[in-house]
């Protein structure tokens, strides 16, 4: 049977309790040098991986602190924080592949115990979209390339077999703080010179529907004035395409922005994510100048 473990979000954070647990490693590797010039370096090591897990997290805290939410009907175009409920898009629902329950989102790991130690079989993630309904509208999440943090775990060991997956579920909090893009609608955004081209491409592929359509002398050549003809066609054929277009209601959707700004998903609300991050960076905080004083009294020792 699985185990629901709802614990806090830190159970879930690995790159926090990597570093913790590569510091750890450091630790040792000064514990086993036992000299001077080895405990300067383990310290140099802890200082600057914990110098730049704190400002990882100082980081997203800030981010997270200082982002107002907006509601989705009114959302603007661009970088926005958004809290809704969890829904799964029409069509068929997203089941995981553990437990095989619905989900919006899930990842998962298999281990064999292979002695006293658990070795790697199989991982995965899922990359479908999935809906966030905040009571003002709807839009679809894009996981992918997501930062996502949820305290949903469940696990089972059976049959020398260690099966771990966490998931978002329909109906709970989710948090998504990114890039907020309406694909299509009366705002679209469109290149009728560069779909013109590629309508114009598509229909020189298949020379003998050109011609049947617009050789009209049926001499096996298009000439010059068949061309502005095909192209004038072409060109309406792509408005009319524009129009429908805009004329129909545009996607809304989160996806990962640029120029690396944070993109988060969360199954928690606002102060809580933030507090999660403010935890984190205090903790790395509090281990760089741990290794700046072990530092500074070797220093005065030598």
């Amino acid at each position: 049977m699985f185990g629901a473990r709802l614990g806090a979000g830190w159970r879930h954070d690995y790159a926090n309790v990597a570093l913790g647990g590569g510091n750890l490693l450091i630790l040792l590797l000064g514990l086993k040098l036992q000299s001077g010039s080895g405990w300067q370096l383990t310290f140099v090591l802890i200082g600057l991986t914990s110098c730049w897990a704190w400002y990882a997290n100082l980081k997203r805290h800030r981010t997270v602190a200082d982002t107002p939410t907006s509601r989705i009907a009114s959302a603007p175009q661009g970088y926005v924080e958004l809290v809704g409920r969890g829904r799964q898009p029409p069509g068929e629902g997203l089941l995981s592949p553990i437990s095989g329950l619905p989900c919006l989102w899930y990842r998962y790991r298999v281990e064999r115990r292979n002695g006293d130690r658990w070795e790697h079989v199989e991982s995965g993630v899922s990359h479908d979209t999935f809906g966030v309904d905040d009571g003002s509208g709807q839009l679809l999440v894009d996981p992918e390339g997501a930062e996502i943090l949820t305290s949903r775990k469940q696990v089972s060991t059976a049959g020398g077999y260690r099966k771990t997956e966490w998931t978002l579920i329909e109906g709970e909090t989710i948090y998504v703080i990114g890039e907020h893009v309406t694909l299509g609608g009366p705002n679209a955004v469109l290149d009728k010179k560069s779909d013109l081209a590629a309508l114009l491409a598509e229909w020189k592929r298949d020379k003998s529907a050109l011609l049947a359509r617009f050789d009209a002398n049926r001499d096996g050549e298009i000439s010059l004035d068949e061309w502005e003809r095909a192209r004038q066609a072409a060109s309406d054929e792509v408005d009319r395409t524009h129009l429908d277009i805009r004329l129909k209601d545009g996607i809304h959707l989160m996806r990962k922005p640029a120029q690396g700004r944070p993109y988060l998903i969360a199954n928690r609300e606002v102060t809580a994510l933030a507090r999660h991050f403010r935890l984190w960076s205090w903790a790395h905080l509090v281990l760089m100048m741990t290794a700046l004083a072990g530092l500074t009294l070797i220093g005065r020792g030598a």
